[in-house]
């Protein structure tokens, strides 16, 4: 059974930095896309940004320019760099691996992590 382990959540003030990081444990053989969504009060479940397992990158509009992802394959770990937050940024932010191949030949889809809260006072 694969498992999404997130880290690096935390409350920061307005125009500050944080790092997330997302490591992906168990047995399994590759993994397709790797991205970041969050979840604010009140407000549907949004996707961040995500990158493809050849380095193509997508970001929500409202984060171009102020965040970053990246992975390293052999870590099997997704990082979100996030600079100048605002307080509008403050939401739990959950891993997510759109599929995963096992060691045994199948897949596994849509997986997630438990969610790091990020707090961004002003």
């Amino acid at each position: 059974q694969v498992q999404l382990v997130e880290s690096g959540g935390g409350l920061v003030q307005a125009g500050g930095s944080l790092r997330l990081s997302c490591a992906a444990s168990g047995s399994f053989f590759s993994i397709d896309a790797m991205g970041w969504y969050r979840q604010a009060p009140g407000k549907e479940r949004e996707l961040v940004a995500f990158m493809t397992s050849y380095g193509s990158t997508n970001y929500t509009d409202s984060v171009k320019g102020r965040f970053t992802i990246s992975r390293d394959n052999a870590k099997n770990t997704v990082y979100l760099q996030m600079n100048s937050l605002k307080p509008e940024d403050t939401a739990v932010y959950y891993c997510n691996v759109d599929r995963i191949k096992t060691v045994a030949g199948s897949y596994e889809s849509d997986i997630w992590g438990q969610g790091t809260q990020v707090t961004v006072s002003s």
